[in-house]
């Protein structure tokens, strides 16, 4: 190590690691996660009520296996919502 190398004393090293960890999350994040949510929602309650005709009737009971895969999206946004 060189003698001219200077290490940061450990308050600044905590003010580094703490402000990048305390960033806000962009502006559309909380949108689309709750986005995601919500048409995973419409998604199989269009499959229940349309009587498994709608959305994709040749998937059949796999409507559901979609829109639970399209609300887990969502929920696994919420993992990284500050």
């Amino acid at each position: 190590m060189a003698k001219n190398a200077r290490r940061p004393s450990e308050p600044e090293r905590r003010a580094g690691a703490s402000s990048s960890e305390e960033q806000p999350n962009p502006v559309w994040f909380k949108p689309v996660m709750f986005g995601f949510m919500l048409l995973g929602l419409v998604w199989i309650i269009t499959f229940y009520v349309s009587q498994s005709r709608l959305p994709i009737a040749d998937l059949g009971s796999w409507n559901i296996v979609i829109g639970f895969g399209i609300m887990f999206v969502g929920f696994l946004m919420t993992t990284r919502w500050r």
